[in-house]
């Protein structure tokens, strides 16, 4: 039951931020005369630094304060944010508004996820970080197709922003009425055997977090995907409404197409976590990059409505196979009282990927244009796949699972 109440939780995390992706960058231009690609993405810059740090403070401060208080804190960070976006007389207050969703999203969204792991024993983590993403994102997809809908009805400005400010309140409420903690359950596995391969890190944040960012080559590997995966996402969400916008797409068909990447995304999310549980995970993540990687090129390549929804639909099949399999690849290498830690410290790197992708996809689009950004990003996402590839093979971890690299 707890399990499927954070699952609930969580659709209504990846409604709150679902809005944005369909209209918010329309926004910039329109409403307030940002005109330079660079200057408009910066709302995705702050929300990516917001997240990533929110990130890291949720692994660790999860054990010392309980996984339950960082879900509420970060449910309170975001009430403001939808009446914000409604209501804000600049810019500014769009970047601003965009730092509370970050810090909601990175408290919010990381608590449910280590609660989960917390919650299945190691044999199902893919499964579970499956369930788990895939509710989010097609909460994303369905929250960006309303906003596109009621952006074409009612204006862009206010309307599509209610979908937010119903998602936070009720997942405020759920969480205060019936969420309970899991600390039992994380001192029921701790007492059990640990895998004779998954690592201990070092004592101390500082040492704790290089560890997990640099020196084990393992989690390095998944660092840099992740980071390369959400600099995707950056493009999808801040630069792709833009190029189709440009090549006359209307309102309703570009919310369409920003539904249509994480609803794909987020329905194939399930097979991928229950496949990463049985056939390995680290195929599913370097095969996963390589398909963002021709996603990408085809949209960057191709021209008009059909051929950039075939793009989307591979670009959520390639995130799909990566983004459930990356956290449990991290949770089955360290041990379970260093868990939230390590995932804390991946998903800080990974969702900094929202503010390389925000800088990089911003300046290359005003040096080279749209089209050209998002082939750079294509061929930045290929080179992480082969790093992926390289650095997953230098060891293997689960006995079980078939060693594709040896």
């Amino acid at each position: 039951a707890q399990f499927a109440l954070l699952v609930l939780v969580n659709g209504f995390v990846g409604a709150v931020v679902g809005v944005e992706r369909s209209v918010l960058p329309l926004l910039a231009e329109a409403k307030f005369g940002v005109a330079s690609a660079t200057a408009t993405l910066s709302f995705l810059v702050a929300f990516g630094l917001a997240k990533a740090v929110a990130n890291l403070l949720a692994g660790e401060f999860a054990d010392r304060v309980g996984r339950r208080r960082i879900l509420i804190a970060g449910w309170l960070l975001g009430l403001p944010v939808p009446f914000l976006l409604m209501w804000a007389p600049s810019w500014d207050w769009i970047v601003f508004a965009n730092l509370l969703l970050g810090a909601n999203q990175g408290l919010a969204w990381s608590a449910t996820v280590i609660m989960k792991i917390d919650l299945v024993g190691p044999r199902q983590r893919g499964l579970a970080m499956g369930l788990n993403e895939f509710v989010g994102y097609v909460a994303v997809a369905l929250a960006a197709l309303g906003a596109g809908y009621l952006a074409a009805a009612y204006g862009p400005g206010v309307a599509p922003f209610w979908i937010a400010g119903v998602a936070v309140v009720l997942g405020l409420l759920v969480t205060l009425l019936f969420v309970r903690d899991t600390d039992a359950h994380v001192a029921l596995e701790a007492s059990g055997a640990e895998s004779a391969r998954a690592a201990v890190l070092p004592d101390g944040p500082v040492r704790r977090f290089l560890h997990s960012s640099w020196t084990d080559p393992q989690l390095r590997a998944v660092n840099q995907a992740g980071l390369v995966n959400n600099l995707n996402d950056a493009v999808a969400w801040g630069l792709l409404p833009l190029f189709f916008a440009t090549h006359g797409l209307s309102t309703v068909q570009i919310g369409w197409l920003a539904a249509l990447y994480p609803g794909v995304w987020g329905v194939s999310q399930i097979a991928a976590g229950a496949l990463s549980d049985r056939a390995g995970r680290d195929h599913l993540i370097a095969g996963g990059m390589l398909m963002q990687a021709a996603a990408l090129m085809l949209v960057a390549l191709g021209t008009g409505f059909w051929i950039w929804a075939v793009g989307a639909v591979l670009l959520g099949l390639g995130t799909a196979a990566v983004y459930p399999t990356l956290i449990a690849r991290v949770a089955d290498r360290v041990v379970v009282s260093d868990r939230a830690a390590a995932v804390g410290a991946y998903r800080l790197w990974r969702d900094l990927g929202y503010v390389a992708g925000g800088l990089l996809a911003g300046v290359v689009a005003d040096l080279a244009g749209l089209r050209g950004a998002v082939f750079a990003v294509a061929v930045l996402t290929a080179a992480s796949g082969v790093v992926a590839w390289r650095l997953l093979g230098t060891e293997h971890i689960n006995e079980d699972e078939p060693c594709w690299t040896c």
